[in-house]
């Protein structure tokens, strides 16, 4: 799921999946941070969740895919789109 909060200069996107589905560590990973895997792990969150917000510059499409433990890589569902091989969102 993404959550986004649109502010004057960027947005605010929050990659959010359930605490155990995939289990192990998760990352999101994309153009925004130059593809490094681990450069926004997902953590914790109160509600039984885990999620990491990442502030984008608006106006852009920007593409990821989430990458989990055993080099696992999938998509994410809500995305704006996909472009067959990741997921984007337009800010």
């Amino acid at each position: 799921m993404l959550e986004r909060k649109l502010r004057k200069d960027r947005a605010d996107v929050t990659f959010v999946l359930p605490a155990d589905q995939p289990p192990g560590e998760v990352s999101v990973v994309g153009d925004f941070n130059d593809w490094r895997p681990g450069a926004h792990p997902l953590t914790a969150r109160p509600d039984g969740s885990r999620a990491v917000t990442v502030r984008l510059r608006t106006k852009q499409v920007h593409r990821f895919r989430y990458l989990a433990t055993g080099d696992h890589w999938f998509d994410e569902e809500m995305a704006d789109g996909h472009d067959g091989t990741n997921g984007f969102l337009h800010t």
